[in-house]
């Protein structure tokens, strides 16, 4: 899926002027200029994110379609990922910043779209 998802980006890329929009979500619009903008599945972290932010991210994620599955309240804080993350403690808010992140960013996709992962 990812090497799809690349070499369609890298054929959009290449074509100026050119507006998509993928299968799942993604689209590149080229406007005027040299820049694209690419929207991000909703299940991806950020690209600034830094490592343990993502993994917070994709834990937080987790969380959030479980949480929705169960018809749990969304309270990301509640979670043990959340409260005892396996990381150093130096960065315990990094890893709490993307679990947040991510856990919104899930329940937001998951409440709109009805329960469905794509």
């Amino acid at each position: 899926m990812r090497v799809r998802w690349l070499v369609m980006l890298l054929c959009a890329a290449a074509a100026p002027g050119l507006s998509s929009a993928f299968p799942n979500g993604t689209s590149i619009a080229k406007p005027s200029g040299l820049q694209a903008q690419i929207t991000m599945p909703w299940d991806q972290p950020p690209p600034e994110f830094k490592e343990v932010e993502q993994r917070g991210f994709h834990a937080g994620v987790k969380a959030a379609i479980d949480d929705f599955n169960h018809h749990r309240e969304a309270e990301p804080e509640r979670h043990k990922d959340y409260q005892n993350p396996h990381v150093h403690r130096s960065y315990t808010e990094d890893y709490r910043k993307g679990f947040r992140r991510g856990y919104g960013d899930a329940m937001r996709h998951m409440t709109q779209s009805k329960g469905r992962h794509s």
